[in-house]
């Protein structure tokens, strides 16, 4: 086996430890209670009992025996979950801890281990600017691991990010609602409408990876900063309070409006720090959306 194959079996393995540990004793009721049980199948039918309300009976099969009987449902368990993640250049930032493309491996393979728990297929999507790639949903381990070890080994076409490009591409290809996390930090081309359809067929889920030094630069002096989506590089002056209180008060904005926007679309969504665990923003978000069953 080759090295390079070894190395990655080895990162692949050791998410796997830790996310499968997470999912397992965290998420994975919180997980259950936050997204399943939307709908109700259709089970069996049984003989009428006293009691049972008159809605149920099934008047085909009351007819045919000439006695009345009712139709049983389950909750439908069974969700698609979906994965949207962006693997555009800026996912490359960060300047404490990790940075936000490894933080969104590991969030991809929390989600995908807690949904498979849950008997539910995963699929995801991987784009930038443009769809990069697509892996429909499938159940099962090696799946999942195929997810991850496609994740750490992913080497993007483009560079850019357009959220509403992987938004449209995604409400076409997926037919059954599903469940979908958005994961990026939608640093992108405006996509409100995109996410407003998106999110009547299907129900949405964003997770915003940020770096503290994207909204925020300390006092370093002069810097070269690099676009990592267009590969410019420029030399910033962050000695000068008025360069450090112009890009504090842009980012400022770009997040306002990007609160607006999920805001105004219906769609839940959580921060997520690269110099923080993901634990505490994933279990209250899926507390909140628990508490609104």
């Amino acid at each position: 086996m080759a090295k390079d194959t070894r190395d990655l079996l080895k990162k692949v393995r050791k998410i796997e430890i830790k996310t499968r540990g997470l999912s397992n004793h965290l998420f994975s009721g919180e997980y259950h209670s936050a997204f399943k049980g939307r709908g109700m199948a259709f089970s069996e039918v049984r003989e009428y009992q006293i009691g049972d309300e008159i809605r149920t009976i099934d008047w085909n099969v009351t007819a045919r025996f000439n006695h009345p009987y009712v139709k049983v449902f389950d909750e439908e368990r069974e969700l698609t979950v979906m994965v949207l993640i962006d693997v555009s250049g800026s996912e490359n930032f960060g300047t404490i801890i990790q940075q936000k493309q490894d933080m969104a491996t590991e969030l991809c393979a929390v989600l995908a281990f807690s949904a498979i728990q849950n008997n539910d297929k995963v699929g995801v999507i991987f784009f930038s600017d443009k769809i990069e790639k697509f892996i429909p949903p499938k159940k099962g381990r090696s799946h999942i691991l195929m997810i991850i070890r496609e994740l750490i080994d992913f080497q993007p076409e483009n560079r850019g990010t357009n959220v509403a490009e992987a938004l449209r591409y995604f409400t076409g290809a997926i037919k059954k609602r599903s469940t979908a996390f958005v994961i990026s930090d939608f640093i992108s081309p405006k996509f409100d409408d995109e996410l407003k359809i998106a999110n009547k067929k299907h129900d949405i889920i964003a997770l915003k990876l940020y770096d503290r030094h994207e909204q925020e630069f300390p006092n370093l002096g002069l810097i070269p900063m690099r676009d990592e989506e267009t590969g410019e590089l420029q030399w910033i002056n962050t000695g000068n309070k008025d360069v450090r209180t112009a890009y504090k008060a842009a980012a400022l904005k770009r997040n306002a409006e990007l609160d607006n926007t999920f805001k105004k679309s219906g769609v839940d969504y959580t921060s997520i720090g690269t110099h923080e665990s993901y634990v505490k923003p994933l279990m209250t978000l899926f507390k909140k959306r628990e508490s609104r069953r």
